[in-house]
C-alpha cells in the first residue's frame, strides 16, 4: 500500500526515530531544528550513532544509506535525510 506523506510529517517521524533508536532520553524530537547538523556541533552523533540511525532508516523506509560522501551527505542534517528518504523509497 503506497502512502505519500507530507515533508513535514517525514522530518516529524525522523526526529522521532532519531530520539527513539539513540536513546536521546530527554531530548524532544520537536526541539531538533530541521537544518541543524546532526553531526559535531549540531546533535553530537558519531559514527556509531550513524551505523545504528542507518540501519534504522534502511529497515524502516527501504532505502538504502552507503557509506562515504553520499552517506555524508544523507545525514547531514533532518532535511538532508528527509530528502534522502524520499529520493531513494522504493514505491510499494
Amino acid at each position: 500500500m503506497s502512502q505519500t506523506e507530507s515533508p513535514e510529517s517525514l522530518r516529524a517521524e525522523l526526529k522521532a526515530l532519531i530520539v527513539r533508536e539513540l536513546n536521546l532520553e530527554g531530548r524532544d524530537p520537536a526541539s531538533i531544528v530541521d537544518d541543524a547538523p546532526l553531526f559535531g556541533e549540531g546533535l553530537g552523533l558519531d559514527s556509531l550513532d550513524a551505523l545504528q540511525l542507518a540501519m534504522s532508516i534502511e529497515e524502516q523506509y527501504a532505502v538504502r544509506i552507503p557509506e562515504g560522501p553520499d552517506g555524508r551527505t544523507a545525514f547531514a542534517s533532518v532535511n538532508a535525510l528527509a530528502d534522502w528518504v524520499s529520493n531513494h523509497r522504493s514505491s510499494k
